[in-house]
């Protein structure tokens, strides 16, 4: 028998509960779509644009570096911003400063100019996952905060889907520097609806009181003000740092060079790699919402609450170790499900990340903390895909080095998460004080 977990209430009063968190959750999606459609417009392009500019493989890594110190800067200041400013002005910033940036790369005819914009989209795309894991921490009990997580991150799936397809389509008819400015069009679009429909749940008029008692249901860590210097002393922002430092690289690498991979190796254009792009991210978006509901599952079965993400988190990374037979294999479809599968164990595996932050920490230091691990995560980002592209060039673009490494660091991760956290939940709950 499993122990039996002290954080999962009866189910009774979601069955009279509202559902505008769920509503909130979509609106978390769309624009977590919109920012890896952004994101990842460039990679999708880049041979594209490579042929107009002649950039290199080094060239690649360095604009993506400047990306990623830029993004490790947003990560960290715009999750404070949104802790200071609140959840609805906080995105709505951050989007409209990352939406201004992507458009602005279809003015640009350098690699200097790609660099120059990839730092405002940096600073802008920072602020998205610090606000939308502290929204779901807002509108969500424990018990479905990894489902809730997995959801609007599976958006992040659903805009690397929609990068090629845009690409493509777009690129064929009007040229790619219009794909920059469709897709920042549409983030302008979402802000607008945000401003609209978000509220706080005790403030919003579409949330019944049933709903509200439902959002609260679940005991929750001690409320009180953790300065942003202090965050450094809980032991949730350290396995957070760590997890995402481990396994954010090898993402980052994905969305980057995955289209750059399948091109070089298998020598199809635009429009043939369009179709293996969209497998890919449909099955990252199985993974990110299966890995959420997995540990959601297990703590309503009677898991305790860490025991249930752990198992999760090494379920996950047991899936990304095949990915090291990709640059193996001859056929462009049998590399298509290995990377398919290691991406969607890493949504999994983010999904359960993300939320034991908002398991171990106050509501109130949540961005916070999402924000310093994710900007101390995207300065190693950035210094890996430096390396990776002067290893490809010096390796004439042979992969197998780099995807060896991303098959091994999920198991690695886990292991370290597992020797940080608290045997479990309750007893942090019960005597959580920074360590002195």
């Amino acid at each position: 028998m499993p122990p039996t977990t002290s954080a999962a209430p009866p189910e009774a009063g979601a069955a009279h509960a509202g559902h505008y968190r769920w509503w909130i959750i979509g609106l978390l999606f769309v624009i977590t779509t919109i920012n890896y459609m952004d994101r990842n417009l460039l990679g999708v392009l880049k041979p594209t644009i490579q042929g107009d500019l002649h950039f290199t493989e080094t060239d690649y890594g360095n604009i993506v570096f400047a990306f990623s110190m830029a993004y490790a800067a947003g990560y960290a200041s715009m999750g404070a911003f949104s802790d200071k400013v609140g959840i609805r002005i906080g995105l709505a910033v951050a989007a409209i400063i990352w939406c201004a940036a992507s458009a602005a790369h279809g003015l640009v005819t350098s690699v200097g100019g790609f660099v120059a914009a990839r730092i405002a989209l940096g600073i802008g795309e920072g602020g998205n996952f610090p606000t939308c894991v502290k929204s779901v921490a807002a509108w969500f009990p424990v018990r479905d905060r990894a489902l809730a997580t997995g959801i609007f991150n599976s958006g992040s799936n659903v805009g690397g889907l929609l990068a090629p397809l845009i690409a493509a389509f777009v690129t064929v008819n009007w040229g790619w520097q219009a794909a920059f400015y469709v897709t920042g069009l549409v983030g302008f679009i979402w802000v607008a609806f945000w401003l609209v429909m978000y509220r706080a749940p005790e403030e919003h008029p579409k949330v019944n009181a049933a709903e509200l008692a439902y959002i609260e249901s679940d005991p929750e860590v001690p409320r009180k003000h953790i300065p942003w210097a202090m965050l450094l002393r809980y032991p949730g922002t350290w396995v957070y740092i760590v997890g995402a430092i481990l396994t954010n690289p090898v993402w980052w690498f994905y969305n980057n060079w995955v289209p750059s991979f399948l091109f070089s190796k298998f020598h199809v254009n635009l429009l043939a790699l369009g179709l293996p792009l969209v497998v890919i991210y449909l099955m990252t978006d199985v993974g990110s919402i299966g890995g959420g509901m997995l540990s959601g599952r297990l703590i309503k079965s009677g898991f305790e609450v860490f025991t249930a993400r752990k198992l999760a988190l090494l379920a996950c990374a047991c899936c990304t170790l095949p990915v090291f037979l990709a640059p193996m294999m001859d056929s462009i479809w049998e590399s298509t499900l290995l990377i398919g599968l290691a991406m969607a164990a890493h949504q999994g595996f983010s999904a359960n990340l993300f939320t034991l932050v908002s398991d171990t920490l106050p509501k109130s230091a949540v961005a916070g903390a999402v924000g310093l691990g994710g900007g101390i995560s995207s300065i190693i980002a950035g210094f890996s895909a430096a390396v990776v592209g002067r290893v490809l060039d010096a390796t004439h673009n042979n992969y197998t080095l780099v995807f060896f490494v991303g098959a091994g660091a999920y198991v690695v991760a886990t292991l370290c998460i597992h020797l940080i956290l608290p045997k479990n939940r309750a007893d942090l709950i019960s005597g959580m004080a920074p360590a002195e």
